[in-house]
Parts: C-alpha cells; structure tokens; sequence
C-alpha cells in the first residue's frame, strides 16, 4: 500500500514539475529599436497575450489545484511565476510604448 501511494505520490510530483508555466518575456530585445510602427504594434500585442496567459496560470487550473493536494509548494511556485511574467510583460509594453512615442506612432 505504502509503494503505490509513494508511486502515485511521485508521477503526481513529476506531472506538475513538467507542467508549462508562464512565459517571463524580456522587456528589452536587441531589435526594438529598429522596428517599424507595424512591427512595434505585434510586439506590443505579444506583450499583451504573454500578460493574459500569465493572469490565466495564475487562476484556479486543473493544474494548480492538482499542486495544492498532492506538493503545495509548486503552487507557490506558479505563482511567483505568474508574478514575474505579468510584471515583465507589463514592463515591455512600457518600453515598447517609449520606442513608438520617439518614432511618433501609436502602438496600443
């Protein structure tokens, strides 16, 4: 009984530790300077998805719940995770909202 509660117990722990977790995007990219308005525009949307998908990990997920009954800490985990990602998209649509104010576009 013991080994297959440990067995379960493990493919649980292996199952959340493989699961995606939000994207963190670098806020700053060697290109962005050298975008046209268009293309500061999709990477201005990017931004915007990498966010949502981020608040969306964040929230109550098969995943997450899993992690709060088998390993709580991965939970924890996401989280900070999740954090971080929304912050670092955030921060990119700042800086990509800079480089279309200095090349006089409107990238939101």
């Amino acid at each position: 009984m013991k080994s297959t509660f440990l067995a379960a117990a493990l493919a649980a722990l292996s199952f959340l530790t493989g699961c995606a977790t939000p994207t963190v995007v670098q806020t700053k990219q060697i290109n962005d300077s050298a975008m046209s308005c268009d293309q500061l525009k999709a990477a201005y949307q990017e931004a915007l998805d990498f966010e949502t998908k981020a608040r969306k990990e964040r929230g109550l997920t098969g995943t997450n719940i899993a992690a709060a009954v088998f390993f709580w800490p991965a939970m924890i985990g996401t989280y900070k995770n999740s954090e971080e990602a929304i912050d670092a998209a955030k921060d990119r649509q700042k800086h990509l909202e800079r480089i279309g104010a200095e090349k006089n576009c409107k990238v939101i």
